[in-house]
């Protein structure tokens, strides 16, 4: 009977043990979640008065994690700014208009590994994928882009395997771009878990600086929890996937093209690999877009 007791005292002891250790294990998880937050917060807001130290116009500015948090999806901490200059935007997007899917500028602040970091899009990026050659915009972009960026350590995601319009879908449409841009908010903003984050007119913006550009929109939108739940093994893509970027502009034929960056194509360019959740979303976006655009 006594061996039973010491038994049983020593399995008592080693369930309290093993509990203790898994209680200090996910203490200590949650203090690292919680640290790498802060850091991220901390690099949002040095960029953030960055951007207003430089005279910028900001865009929009999304807490993915925060926003997929309210619909119950868990992801790391990720922040994205966009702002904007139509002064460095119009040369770019003169020489090749589907440069818009790729502007204004872009700086992601995010978690990974434990740690925080800050990625965005610059000028070699815009190069590459869009075939530009004007070296005196792409050089303005990225002294400008330096007046931010430059407040915390952060890097350009790599190019490499970069290529011209790569991850890039395009589809067609006999509508003019007025007709297709209202009939695409209009079918993205009739999905009860899409958020709209506002849009640019790249031709206007353009008429400022005393040049004519072809009719030219940017829409900007997304959906927090299927985005949080495609983000979460994936944060960076964050800078290009989400929110999600449609480019509307006026095509040869007088009807419109529309492109949006294939989500699975940047998992795979930043992470070497692309999961489920991003093939999904592709295919759920295209269908809807398709849709509208009839």
């Amino acid at each position: 009977m006594k061996s039973l007791e010491v038994v049983m005292t020593v399995v008592r002891t080693t369930v309290r043990a093993i509990a203790g250790t898994s209680l200090i294990f996910a203490t200590a998880m949650m203090a690292q979640a919680s640290s790498v937050q802060e850091a991220v917060d901390e690099n949002f807001t040095s960029i953030e008065a960055a951007i207003k130290e430089a005279g910028l116009a900001s865009i929009a500015s999304i807490d993915h994690a925060r926003l997929a948090a309210a619909e119950g999806v868990e992801m790391p901490p990720s922040r994205v700014q966009m702002f904007s200059d139509p002064e460095i935007n119009t040369p770019i997007l003169k020489e090749n208009i589907r440069a818009g899917l790729d502007l204004p500028f872009r700086v992601l602040s995010y978690g990974q590994d434990g740690s925080a970091k800050v990625v965005f899009t610059d000028s070699d990026f815009l190069e590459f994928r869009h075939g530009l050659s004007d070296k005196s915009a792409l050089d303005t972009f990225s002294q400008r882009l330096e007046t931010v960026t430059g407040v915390t350590d952060g890097k350009a995601l790599p190019t490499n395997g970069l290529s011209r319009d790569y991850g890039l879908i395009e589809l067609v449409s006999e509508l003019s771009v007025a007709e297709a841009a209202e009939n695409l908010t209009k079918i993205v903003m009739a999905q009860d878990d899409t958020v709209w984050f506002g849009e640019i007119d790249f031709t206007a913006e353009a008429a400022t600086q005393g040049t004519e550009l072809p009719k030219a929109v940017l829409l900007l939108f997304g959906g927090p929890g299927p985005g949080g739940i495609a983000m979460a093994d994936f944060p960076a893509i964050g800078l290009d996937a989400f929110c999600q970027k449609l480019l509307v502009y006026a095509g040869d034929d007088g009807g419109s093209v529309v492109i949006f960056n294939d989500i699975a194509a940047f998992a795979e360019l930043y992470y070497g690999s692309s999961a489920k959740p991003h093939h999904a979303l592709n295919e759920r976006l295209t269908a809807t877009f398709q849709k509208a655009l009839q």
